[in-house]
């Protein structure tokens, strides 16, 4: 029982021991664990030496870089094989708030899955251009009416899940990577009937190393949507439904 931060890392030499450490002052109960993909820069070396130190790190390592997708899964299975019964996806570069993670956790209390939403009143982005905004809300918006799922920031990595939930959605099928893992994820939820909840975060672009972002991964995200949203084929009523609601939140 308890709960479980996972963090993916790659190259993240100069977030990583930040991240973690903000981790264990915001929320001393939470385990934390990092999931390397053998990033050349020496992150999994650092992540070692901080869970030497500290009961409460632990730290995967994975043979090579095979997408943040693949990572969560790996880090999903490792925390319900212990035993944990809420896992949190968190980035690793601190444009996840530790210190609003406890916003997550409350939620979880009555509901299956918590979003932390940059788009929803009182969420917000810092330090970010406008393209990348319009990037982040179009592909939610794309998303939205596509797979007929209501929720407004239906890209955001922030989030939270019940065990059951993870087992619920048979995390271990989700095949996606990158950008469109979370979009997948949130989808198999909603399919599911889970209850899902959206908590306001403040999201902070990295200070420090590269974004792994780019447009081709944008691109595919979009591609598979298209793809999931002609097999799904939301009912007409549920895509006006969706519609209307998209279409009231933006005035």
């Amino acid at each position: 029982m308890g709960t479980l931060v996972i963090i993916p890392t790659y190259n993240e030499r100069e977030n990583v021991a930040s991240i973690v450490g903000r981790v264990r002052a915001a929320t001393p109960d939470v385990t934390v664990l990092v999931v390397d993909d053998n990033s050349p820069d020496g992150t999994g070396a650092i992540a070692d030496q901080l869970a030497a130190s500290d009961s409460y790190i632990r730290v995967l390592h994975r043979k090579g870089k095979e997408g943040l997708g693949a990572a969560y899964r790996h880090g999903m299975a490792w925390g319900l094989a212990e035993g944990f019964d809420r896992l949190v996806e968190m980035d690793a570069d601190g444009s996840h708030q530790p210190e609003q993670l406890h916003r997550l956790l409350d939620a979880l209390d009555d509901a299956d899955m918590v979003i932390g939403s940059r788009w929803v009143p009182g969420g917000a982005v810092e330090n970010w251009p406008i393209s990348r905004r319009l990037i982040s809300r179009g592909g939610s918006l794309y998303a939205r009416l596509a797979l007929g799922v209501p929720m407004r920031d239906i890209t955001g990595g922030y989030r939270a899940f019940t065990a059951r939930a993870l087992e619920e959605i048979r995390f271990d099928e989700v095949q996606s990577h990158g950008y469109s893992f979370q979009i997948d994820m949130l989808w198999h939820a909603h399919v599911a009937g889970l209850r899902i909840a959206e908590v306001p975060i403040t999201f902070i672009e990295r200070q420090y190393g590269t974004s792994k972002m780019s447009l081709g991964i944008v691109v595919e995200a979009m591609l598979r949507v298209t793809s999931w949203g002609i097999r799904s084929l939301p009912t007409r009523g549920r895509r006006r439904e969706v519609l209307r609601e998209t279409v009231g939140q933006l005035r």
